[in-house]
C-alpha cells in the first residue's frame, strides 16, 4: 500500500453529532484521529453538533473521515452537505447511506434482489394498537425482535418471548422513532463481515463470529464490557465463510455502497442458512469495534485501515476513482 499522505491535505474527522450513538461516535473519532496523526496526516476533530458544517470549507478542509454513527451522520444527510460543499468523504454516498440507515428499505431492496433476510412487520403509530400488537407474534412466531428502523448499536432493541412482552418492547422502540420494526428471530450464531472498496473492486474481509453472554449482544456488551468473545478466524467451515462473504458483497452492492461497510448476519442453527440483518455504512472504530479486528486478521493494521479509507474518500460524482494515490 503506497499512499501519499501529503496529497491528503487538511482532514476533518467528523465525530460526535446529535444521534443516540454520540458517545460511541466520539470514541470512534478519537481512535481514527490518533491513527491518522500517527501517519503524518494533518487531521483535526470536527463535531457537527457544536460547529456549522460551512466551517469545513472556510477552514480549508480537503476531505472528511466520517466517524458519525446513526442519524445526521450515517443516513445521507451529512453526505449531502459534503456533496454541496464539494468536500470528498469516506463511506457510501447520499442514496446508499439513506437506504442502509432505513432497515425496512434495506430489507425491501434485499428481498427484491433475492437475498435472505428475516421476515418482518413494520408498524406505523396508527397500527400500534393492542389488537395489532397481539397479531404480530402470530405472523412472525415467537420469540421475535422489536427495534427502531433507523437506530444502530442495538439501541431500543428488545427480544420478545411472549405476547405480554409486545407492548413494552414497542413502547421502548417508539421512544426513538414513531415507526417500529418487528422481525422474525433467527435462532443460531451471530456473525459480521466487513467490506472494503467500491464496485467490482470491493472485497469481503474475514468473517467474525460473535459469542455474547446469554446471547445478549446489546449496547452495553458491545462497547463497555469484555464479556463478549469474538472469533476471527471465525472457526466456521470454509464453505460457510465463503457463502457469508458472497452474500455480504451482494448485499453491499445491491444498496450501491462504496468505500466500506459491515453487514451483520445470523446463521440459523436448524439448517445453517445465513440471514442478512442490516448493513452499517459508518461502522464503529472503537477499541471494541469489529472492522479493525477483521482487518487485522487480513494483515491490515488499524492505522493502515484508517489511511486506506481516507485515501478512498470521494464525492458521488468521483466515487469510481480511488483518491490519494493508493496503489
Amino acid at each position: 500500500m503506497n499512499i501519499d499522505v501529503q496529497k491528503m491535505g487538511r482532514v476533518a474527522v467528523l465525530m460526535g453529532g446529535t444521534s443516540a450513538e454520540r458517545e460511541v461516535s466520539l470514541m470512534s473519532g478519537r481512535g481514527v484521529l490518533a491513527a491518522l496523526r500517527s501517519r503524518g496526516v494533518d487531521a483535526h476533530a470536527f463535531d457537527p453538533a457544536e460547529r456549522d458544517m460551512g466551517e469545513l470549507r472556510r477552514e480549508g478542509f480537503a476531505r472528511c473521515f466520517i466517524t458519525l454513527h446513526g442519524r445526521h451522520g450515517e443516513d445521507g444527510t451529512v453526505q449531502g452537505a459534503l456533496e454541496l460543499l464539494g468536500i470528498p468523504y469516506t463511506g457510501p454516498g447520499v442514496l446508499a447511506s439513506a437506504i442502509a440507515m432505513d432497515k425496512v428499505m434495506t430489507k425491501r431492496m434485499w428481498i427484491a434482489e433475492g437475498l435472505p433476510t428475516p421476515r418482518y412487520v413494520c408498524l406505523t403509530p396508527e397500527q400500534q394498537t393492542h389488537e395489532r400488537l397481539r397479531a404480530v407474534p402470530d405472523t412472525l412466531g415467537l420469540p421475535l425482535i422489536v427495534k427502531p428502523p433507523h437506530e444502530g448499536s442495538s439501541i431500543g432493541v428488545s427480544k420478545v418471548n411472549g405476547y405480554s412482552d409486545m407492548q413494552a418492547a414497542v413502547a421502548l422502540s417508539a421512544r426513538y422513532e414513531p415507526e417500529v420494526l418487528c422481525e422474525e428471530f433467527i435462532e443460531g450464531e451471530e456473525v459480521t463481515c466487513p467490506v472494503l472498496g467500491t464496485g467490482a473492486e470491493a472485497r469481503a474481509l474475514p468473517v467474525i463470529r460473535i459469542e455474547a453472554p446469554n446471547g445478549a449482544y446489546d449496547y452495553q456488551n458491545k462497547y463497555f464490557t469484555d464479556e463478549v468473545k469474538y472469533h476471527c478466524p471465525s472457526g466456521l467451515p470454509e464453505a460457510e465463510e465463503r457463502e457469508i462473504q458472497r452474500l455480504v458483497l451482494a448485499s453491499y452492492r445491491a444498496l450501491g455502497c462504496r468505500g466500506w461497510g459491515r453487514a451483520d448476519l445470523m446463521i440459523r442453527a436448524s439448517d445453517r442458512k445465513p440471514f442478512l440483518l442490516e448493513i452499517n455504512t459508518s461502522p464503529g472504530m472503537t477499541g471494541h469495534s469489529l472492522v479493525p479486528m477483521s482487518a487485522r486478521a487480513a494483515g491490515l493494521s488499524y492505522e493502515d485501515l484508517c489511511l486506506l479509507l481516507l485515501a478512498g474518500a470521494a464525492l458521488d460524482s468521483t466515487a469510481g476513482t480511488l483518491a490519494g494515490g493508493a496503489q
